[in-house]
């Protein structure tokens, strides 16, 4: 998982979607896309992590997924399982102990997009 400071810029040509973005409607042109940055405005609303899913699974995209911000440390094993593979985390969260929950689940029953 990559970690991009708070205060960081996005990459170049990032597009950035709301979570209430359709991303199947994105379907035909989102291999032009390097950068894809899903929103998250607050901690406990979770349709970002259904894009990711849509995303990565039924439409095969293989670019960097960022997730954006109100995004918690203890978020981090489900965005990774998601398919997210960089976060921009609030401010108030500290890279060690989102390191540290990426450690704690190593094996799933389930597949995943990651």
């Amino acid at each position: 998982m990559k970690f991009i400071a708070t205060t960081a810029a996005l990459p170049a040509g990032t597009t950035t979607w709301a979570n209430s973005e359709d991303v199947l409607a994105h379907a035909q042109g989102i291999q032009q896309w390097q950068h894809i940055a899903l929103h998250f405005p607050k901690w406990t609303d979770g349709r970002a992590y259904s894009q990711a899913v849509l995303l990565r699974m039924r439409l095969r995209y293989a670019g960097e997924l960022i997730a954006t911000g109100e995004v918690l440390a203890d978020m981090l094993p489900l965005l990774r399982r998601c398919g997210f593979t960089a976060v921009q985390m609030r401010a108030d969260q500290r890279v060690e102990a989102a390191q540290r929950a990426l450690g704690y689940f190593d094996d799933h029953y389930q597949t995943s997009a990651a």
